[in-house]
Order: structure tokens, then C-alpha cells, then sequence
């Protein structure tokens, strides 16, 4: 059960992705030949006036088939014949439409669970936030140079600069107060902290506070996934801290099967809480500057834009089809990796 529960979780957020194709194409005026959920061979289809809604049979992935996208065409209607702009939101729409519903997902969560605000609850004595001068009640507002809305955040910022010194803002009975910390190394937990512990819970919030810190939770996860592919740019993150579609399944299924002791409402949560992340991810992914990828076509669309003149089609092909063949190479070794994870 918790793996069809994956794979349908996984399948709606791809959907959901080609979904925002789907819309700029259709309000473009562009013609939509095929749209379809997974990869391979067509399991059930159907049409519908001049598009084929389709179930293929590995429930990994989806696709938008516009007329013209990938060859060439005498249609009106085809897909390059269009601006260069029209093309550009067609492209965008799909990882804009991944942050979009990471938004909505969110305002379900910070609604129903409440917002995990950085109040500090307790300060150690003698630990480098006692000696810069927090107190127990205090309210982090900055690290460096970024603001911070949520407890978490803390942990995810020294997670990724380790044992850097670092400005802090804080807040005191409404006055604001800055210095410096560094960080001190726990043999315990083996990571750099400050020194204080936990917040005061999530607090539950108006509708349009939640709606405002929903925007912060999915800038969140944008940020999380940069900085994380930062450190597997440089080397500090290896091909063993990714995963492809089986270890994201066989996580959301672990996630699954942990909450069900906790009752539906945590299983609902944490179900919810994986597709605000996977959502957000697939988005940054997909808007990677890589041939293949949305990113990639769009950087094309950039360049036309500045030049004036399209890019040979032949040419971009070539270019995208390469950059497919590299990442269905890398797929195929991450997948294989994810395999050899779920054995050992």
C-alpha cells in the first residue's frame, strides 16, 4: 500500500507540472496533440477534441506533446511558430506551476499545523549564544545574510556552513540586538552548533500570516535544494546522497509507513509535507540552465530573444537531444544506485 500511495503522490506533482504545459499551450493557442501520464507504451487514452489525454504504463514522468515542438510543422498552430515569449511562458509554466502548488500544499500545512516561528526555548550556559547575549524567548531574525522565518532554518543554515563565524540579529522584549557567533563542535550529535535548543512549537496563525510564510516555506525549500546542489557541485555531496524515482518512492513509503501508527491526520501531514519538497524540487530542477531540461530550453529562449533571430532548429535539437541522452545516462545510474540502496 504505501508504494502505490508513493507512486500516485509522485505521479500527481509530475502531473501537476504538466499541467502548467498544458494550460500556456492551450492559452497560446498552441495545439496540444497528446497529454499524458507516465512513460512507454499507452495503457488506457482518449480523445478530446484535438488532444489524446493518455495512461502510459510506467508511472514515472508525463509529457505535453505540442504540434511543432520537435520537428517541423505547417501548422498556424504549431508550437514554433509562436513568439518567442509565447514559447518562453510554455516552457516556464512548468516548474512555475511546481511552485505554485508547493504554495497551496503549504498553506494547507502552516494552516492545519501552525508555524514553527525561530523563539528560542532554552539557551545552554556557557554555549557561544550565551556569551554573544540570547537569552531563553529570543526570536533569531537573521544569520549572515539570511533572514530567517522559521526554527528549522537554523539547523539547516550550519548544516551548511560549518563552523563559520556568524552575524546574528536577534529580537529582545521588541529590541533588536546583532553580534557575532561561532559556532561550537558537539561530539554528540557531530555537528557545529550554537547552543540553543528548540522553539516553542508551531503556533497556529491568521489566514494571512499563513499565507505570507506559506511564500517563505517554498522560498525555503528553493533555497535547501540550491545549497544542497552547491555541495554536490562542489564535491562535498556524492552520487550516494542522490536518488532518482525508486528512492524517492521507497522514501515517501517509508514516511508512510512510519506515520500510520500516529493516525490519518499524520499520515495526511507528512504525505503533504513530501510533495511540498518534491514539488519545489522538481521546479528548481527543471529550471536547471541544462540541455534537455526546461532550464535549458529556456536559456535558448534567452538567447533568441537578445539576438533577434531563432537559433537554427536543427542545431537546438541536436543540443537537447545530447543533453537527453546524458541525463538519461545519469538517471539510469542513480536508479541503479537507488537499487543497490534498498539492499543493504
Amino acid at each position: 500500500m504505501n508504494i502505490v500511495i508513493a507512486i500516485i503522490l509522485f505521479s500527481l506533482i509530475i502531473l501537476f507540472h504538466e499541467l502548467g504545459h498544458f494550460l500556456l499551450a492551450k492559452l497560446n493557442g498552441v495545439q496540444v496533440n497528446e497529454f499524458c501520464l507516465g512513460l512507454g507504451p499507452t495503457i488506457i487514452g482518449f480523445h478530446k477534441g484535438e488532444t489524446f489525454y493518455s495512461l502510459k504504463l510506467f508511472p514515472f514522468g508525463g509529457a505535453c506533446m505540442m504540434e511543432g515542438e520537435d520537428e517541423d510543422s505547417d501548422s498556424s498552430r504549431a508550437f514554433g511558430k509562436k513568439g518567442v515569449w509565447q514559447r518562453f511562458s510554455i516552457v516556464f509554466a512548468g516548474p512555475f506551476f511546481n511552485f505554485i502548488l508547493a504554495w497551496v500544499l503549504s498553506l494547507v500545512i502552516l494552516g492545519s499545523v501552525g508555524i514553527d516561528y525561530p523563539t528560542i526555548y532554552q539557551v545552554e550556559d556557557g554555549s557561544p549564544a550565551a556569551e554573544a547575549g540570547i537569552q531563553d524567548g529570543d526570536t533569531i531574525l537573521k544569520l549572515g545574510n539570511k533572514n530567517i522565518h522559521f526554527y528549522r532554518e537554523i539547523s539547516v543554515y550550519t548544516y551548511f556552513h560549518n563552523g563559520e563565524r556568524t552575524d546574528v540579529l536577534w529580537e529582545h522584549d521588541g529590541e533588536k540586538y546583532a553580534g557575532s557567533i561561532t559556532p561550537r563542535y558537539d561530539e554528540e550529535s557531530g555537528r557545529y552548533l550554537f547552543g540553543f535548543q528548540g522553539s516553542y512549537g508551531r503556533q497556529k496563525s491568521g489566514p494571512l500570516r499563513v499565507m505570507q510564510y506559506s511564500f517563505y516555506e517554498v522560498k525555503y525549500w528553493i533555497t535547501t535544494t540550491l545549497q544542497s546542489l552547491g555541495k554536490l557541485v562542489t564535491g562535498q555531496l556524492n552520487m550516494n546522497d542522490l536518488s532518482g524515482p525508486v528512492g524517492i518512492v521507497k522514501t515517501i513509503g517509508d514516511t508512510y509507513t512510519a506515520s500510520r501508527p500516529d493516525g490519518f491526520f499524520y499520515v495526511f501531514i507528512n504525505m503533504i509535507n513530501m510533495a511540498i519538497l518534491l514539488s519545489a524540487n522538481l521546479g528548481v530542477m527543471n529550471l536547471l540552465p541544462l540541455p534537455a531540461l526546461d532550464g535549458g530550453r529556456l536559456v535558448f529562449f534567452i538567447i533568441e530573444a537578445i539576438r533577434g533571430k531563432r537559433i537554427d532548429p536543427q542545431k537546438e535539437g541536436m543540443v537537447h537531444y545530447v543533453g537527453l541522452i546524458a541525463l538519461m545516462i545519469l538517471m539510469v545510474v542513480i536508479m541503479g544506485n537507488d537499487i543497490r540502496k534498498l539492499f543493504m
